[in-house]
């Protein structure tokens, strides 16, 4: 089976379970006012496009990090903090707006909710900006360069063992 079969079954099995568990794990708080019939396609759209991105996100720290030691083959710590920079932003938004349906109008829940999710959401914003910048700074030095043709001639001396 090809990663791309496996990336889409494994988004495909997590969003729908995703989809259907949400009302039953973050059961909508009642807060007087019911989403009317026009709302209620959008915030149908919300959850689904929530589910997949969970399903996209599992996939992707399933099978993304091979991919992120080859944007950065001269630092493992670079891929690393973009490997999990990139995971918590798409694993967190199915949790994230569940909590916020549940919670309601509760300040105490909204401030759990913006330390365990908004404010990793924006180290994670940090953490990849910087990336971006050490990718281009390494790539002006000429250290990519160098590391990804060293790391072309160790696969080519695995190749003929």
């Amino acid at each position: 089976m090809s990663t791309k079969t496996k990336v889409a079954v494994i988004t495909a099995v997590i969003a729908v379970v995703a989809f259907f568990l949400s009302p039953i794990l973050f059961p909508p708080a009642d807060v007087g006012v019911a989403p009317t019939s026009t709302q209620l396609p959008f915030l149908m759209f919300l959850g689904v496009s929530d589910a997949v991105l969970l399903g996209l996100g599992v996939s992707f720290l399933v099978f993304g990090y091979p991919v992120l030691r080859k944007v950065s083959p001269d630092s493992k710590a670079r891929a690393w903090a973009m490997y999990l920079s990139i995971g918590y932003l798409m694993v967190s938004w199915w949790p994230h707006l569940g909590m916020h349906a549940s919670n309601g109008m509760d300040i105490g829940g909204l401030l759990v909710i913006d330390f365990l999710f908004h404010l990793p959401l924006e180290i994670a914003g940090v953490v990849l900006a910087y990336c971006a910048y050490s990718l281009f700074a390494s790539w002006r030095s000429g250290k990519l360069a160098g590391a990804a043709h060293a790391g072309d001639e160790a696969l080519a001396g695995e190749a003929t063992r």
